[in-house]
């Protein structure tokens, strides 16, 4: 079981970002990362369809020989995290959620923008996330539809993709901002373009290294980590041809 690889799972190629982290925390593990990039993007559909595919996909996974199945989809994770910890009771299923929480200490109840796809910011799982924060800030959430279709398209420092930020940014950031929280995994592939639209003095936050520390935690904790002196293997798999080369480009640089 130990030497099956770490599963991870995303809509498109955005939870390269959960991915990369994992290879830097736990180079030794073999990683299998699935990509639904024919029916990207998820946030723009409904709960249901998202459980759907989510399901569908994760099972094929599964299938196929994985070990641990980390949901690197903030989106799919809203919709779909619940009944995939119902199904699969033999392996760790690990979400990922928007870094509300460090981003609410970055000063004293700090106004917190969250940057998100519309599936993850109406999100039940999200809602109960930021209302539990209220009395400790002001998080409001910023949906982005358009946004990820910008990565996916390996478009990350383009000036349309600066004058798209700038349309959508600009009236949040009429207000103060302390911490702005990218709450999605395809997201933090232009965060250098966020960075320069929100200013250098404002956090960028996400959820990528939290993911993949809880993942190893609970490899730990199932006796599932491989030996730590051999190099590990990814595999890439796309649901719509020719995007490999871009998977390979996110995680290797």
């Amino acid at each position: 079981m130990r030497e099956l690889p770490v599963g991870v799972f995303d809509s498109g190629v955005g939870g390269i970002s959960v991915l990369r982290e994992l290879v830097r925390i736990m180079p030794w593990e073999d990683y299998f990362f699935f990509g639904d990039s024919a029916n990207a993007p998820y946030g723009t559909k409904s709960a249901e369809r998202i459980r759907e595919l989510t399901l569908a996909r994760v099972d094929y996974m599964y299938r196929k020989g994985i070990k641990a199945i980390v949901v690197a989809c903030n989106t799919a994770t809203s919709a779909a995290i619940k009944p995939l910890r119902e199904i699969y009771t033999t392996i760790p299923v690990i979400g990922i959620e928007p870094a509300v929480r460090p981003a609410v200490m970055v000063s004293e109840h700090p106004r917190v923008l969250v940057l998100a796809t519309p599936g993850t910011v109406h999100g039940e799982k999200f809602q109960h996330l930021i209302h539990g924060f209220e009395e400790k800030a002001d998080v409001t959430a910023l949906p982005c539809p358009g946004l990820m279709e910008f990565v996916e398209r390996g478009e990350l420092d383009s000036p349309q993709l600066h004058q798209f930020l700038r349309e959508l940014l600009g009236p949040s950031m009429k207000e103060h901002v302390d911490a702005v929280v990218l709450g999605c995994t395809h997201y933090p592939f232009v965060k250098k373009a966020i960075q320069t639209v929100v200013g250098e003095n404002v956090p960028v936050l996400d959820g990528s290294e939290g993911t993949a520390r809880e993942t190893r935690r609970r490899l730990e904790v199932e006796g599932l980590l491989r030996d730590s002196s051999r190099t590990g293997r990814v595999e890439f798999e796309m649901s719509s041809p020719g995007k490999e080369e871009l998977c390979r480009k996110l995680l290797w640089g």
